[in-house]
């Protein structure tokens, strides 16, 4: 089967939007920083409510994003079709051979865990995916990395509720604070971080939402 272009942004346009955003849960503390982390193999996101997205890198210049949703991915992947008693859409039919070995700890998830994958899409200079027609879940996802507008709401969102929390009134001006994190000469710094959270610093955890922004470097995977 040929190949399917998916446009979405480079990995590392993605970068430091998702970088942000770890930042801003991390603050919260570690139960939070779960949300959105990197690791030594890559990138992971959640919505909390069993919607996931990791983002798989292979070496410095090919990635795979693979994920799944539980309301909208009608895509059945092996051990899920049989599970679920579906037709089975090969999400790898026409993929290089460097993609299954990329996401294979995620293989061996869906057949011990039922952690079921509803897309995989490989990076090699461009986004590509397997050319099936149904609705895979990516974009029930809601991947806020995507755009840089998604990734300012996501993180106004954010802070929004837990400024609400915490009974502190947001900055006025929050949505530009948080943008000049993820444009592509910001970054997530104690300094730039106090000057976002104000008040509610006092209840942060500053250096740990610095850690988790600096895994996203290619030395912070280390």
């Amino acid at each position: 089967m040929t190949l399917k272009t998916v446009e979405l942004p480079a990995p590392a346009e993605m970068r430091p939007r998702w970088a942000a955003y770890a930042a801003l849960l991390a603050v919260r503390g570690e139960r939070w920083a779960q949300g959105a982390r990197a690791t030594p193999d890559g990138w992971h996101y959640d919505d909390g409510g069993g919607n996931w997205a990791d983002m798989v890198l292979v070496g410095d210049d090919r990635a795979v994003l693979v994920g799944h949703d539980h309301e909208y991915s009608e895509t059945y992947f092996r051990e899920g079709a049989a599970y679920f008693g579906e037709p089975e859409t090969d999400l790898l039919d026409g993929a290089p051979p460097w993609w299954e070995p990329a996401i294979a700890p995620h293989l061996e998830r869906q057949r011990t865990e039922g952690m079921w994958i509803g897309f995989v899409y490989g990076f090699d200079g461009r986004w590509t995916r397997s050319g099936y027609d149904l609705e895979d879940g990516f974009t029930g996802v809601g991947l806020p990395f995507v755009d840089s507008q998604k990734t300012v709401d996501a993180l106004a969102d954010l802070l929004g509720n837990w400024f609400g929390e915490l009974r502190l009134p947001p900055p006025a001006d929050l949505a530009t604070r948080v943008r000049a994190m993820i444009e592509p000469a910001g970054e997530v710094t104690e300094a730039g971080l106090r000057r976002i959270l104000g008040p509610a610093a006092a209840h942060a955890d500053i250096a740990g939402a610095v850690t988790a922004a600096q895994r996203f470097e290619p030395e912070g995977r280390q």
